[in-house]
């Protein structure tokens, strides 16, 4: 809600400090997981990944200053809960002055932002290796403003109808994050159609190294996520910092233990996947749950959704890097479990089945999964076959098998190429290189 002060601002000199801490933690997710999703696709599109990303940070600012924060979080149009309304165009009638809580408003509007560019960039991981960079750019500003800013004032406006009327929970974003960003990720793999070569050939990650810098970024940056979701420097928000400690680490193993009972190793793949399915399940739980709810949650994630990637290969969608089923799933599973494992002590009201609060709020949280991803999926559809249609959305075939970074920015990562996608090691085939997820299939 904004609040402009008459006189004094109402600004808490501590709230804020943490919150631009927290806005910066947040940003450097993004470029974190431009690292992250650079080492998972192979060598020859490193570099176009990291461009889906780093794009993705200047244009949803662009949008977001100049129509999504007012049809995010300003006052609600029309009292049906669904959109803001235009009152801050190009942020208008927002000064220093201007108060949120006990912050500024203009750094609240940096904070949010940081959510909308990463929702954005987290997409791009299921139609790596085979997306036309001039179509992206298209699609971020279309699917950000479509999509994306509705979403947020469903749930995190004053007045959405799915927090303000229906009472479901989300602290930090499972829904308009998570879930929105699966959901979208899976409609727009379908639009594009799987990678050539996707079943029959091993396409592992090419630099794990990278992945797990990136993975330990998002970690950091997630912190920020979270603990920054409270909006204060208080008790709520180191709850929701433990928590996510607590969900990444129970993530990781909990993913580690399904990897060695099904296919024997312990991979560096999989610990970087489990924390980040720990993380995104306690991201709308992280202000709902208690610790040993907070394991709980990351436990799910990580067993879960070590399971949910192999999907894709059962299904004939190639989600390039498991946006589905580290994203999509575990969005759902901690949203869910909010029905299940909230205490009174830390909603300051609604209780979980399993505390006595009986099923109603386990309703509430299905009602906003099914509503955010079946919007997010039919209109991110929509979006991707009217932008193929008029710009062709996916790669030429020669573009795709030479590798994006060469044909489409005339760069390479690496000058030599040593770190090529059918490398083997002595005595090995090239698909028992690594035990990843390209052989699951």
């Amino acid at each position: 809600m904004l609040l402009l002060s008459a006189g004094r601002p109402a600004v808490d000199a501590g709230d804020t400090a943490w919150l631009l801490a927290a806005t910066a933690l947040v940003l450097l997710m993004t470029p974190g997981l431009a690292l992250f999703y650079g080492g998972m696709v192979r060598s020859k599109s490193v570099l176009n990944m990291f461009m889906m990303s780093f794009v993705s940070i200047a244009l949803v600012t662009v949008v977001w200053l100049a129509a999504g924060y007012t049809l995010a979080f300003g006052p609600d149009a029309g009292g049906l809960g669904l959109i803001g309304g235009p009152d801050h165009l190009g942020m208008h009638g927002i000064t220093p002055l201007s108060v949120t809580g006990h912050v500024p408003t203009l750094l609240f509007a940096a904070f949010q932002l940081t959510f909308a560019i990463i929702t954005a960039a987290l997409i791009s991981g299921a139609v790596a290796d085979r997306t036309r960079f001039g179509a992206w750019v298209v699609f971020v500003v279309v699917w950000t403003l479509a999509v994306y800013v509705p979403v947020a004032h469903w749930v995190f406006g004053t007045g959405g109808w799915i927090t303000a009327r229906l009472g479901a929970l989300d602290f930090a974003g499972g829904t308009v994050v998570e879930v929105c960003s699966g959901a979208s990720g899976l409609a727009l793999a379908i639009v594009l159609g799987p990678r050539i070569g996707f079943r029959k050939d091993a396409m592992r990650p090419h630099n794990l190294p990278l992945v797990l810098l990136g993975a330990g970024l998002l970690w950091f940056g997630w912190f920020g996520f979270n603990a920054g979701s409270a909006l204060a420097a208080n008790g709520l928000a180191a709850a929701a910092f433990v928590n996510t400690q607590a969900a990444g680490c129970a993530g990781l193993l909990g993913w580690l233990v399904v990897e060695k009972r099904r296919d024997g190793h312990a991979t560096t793949l999989g610990a970087a996947s489990g924390a980040v399915a720990g993380l995104v399940a306690i991201t709308p739980s992280c202000g709902s749950v208690d610790m040993v709810g907070a394991l709980v949650v990351g436990l799910a994630a990580g067993v879960l959704c070590s399971y949910a990637v192999s999907w894709k290969f059962r299904w004939g969608v190639d989600d390039s890097l498991d946006v589905v089923g580290v994203h999509l799933v575990g969005g759902v599973v901690g949203t869910l479990l909010i029905g299940l494992l909230a205490t009174a002590t830390m909603t300051g009201g609604p209780e979980g089945l399993f505390y006595g609060g009986g099923p109603g709020q386990l309703g509430k949280q299905a009602v906003a999964i099914a509503a955010v991803g079946t919007y997010a999926f039919a209109v991110t559809y929509g979006i991707g076959r009217a932008i193929d249609r008029l710009l062709g959305f996916r790669a030429a075939e020669d573009e795709e098998r030479t590798g994006l970074d060469l044909t489409v920015h005339a760069e390479t990562a690496y000058d030599h190429g040593v770190l090529t996608h059918g490398t083997s090691l002595p005595g090995r085939p090239a698909a028992a290189h690594h035990p990843d997820r390209s052989t699951l299939g």
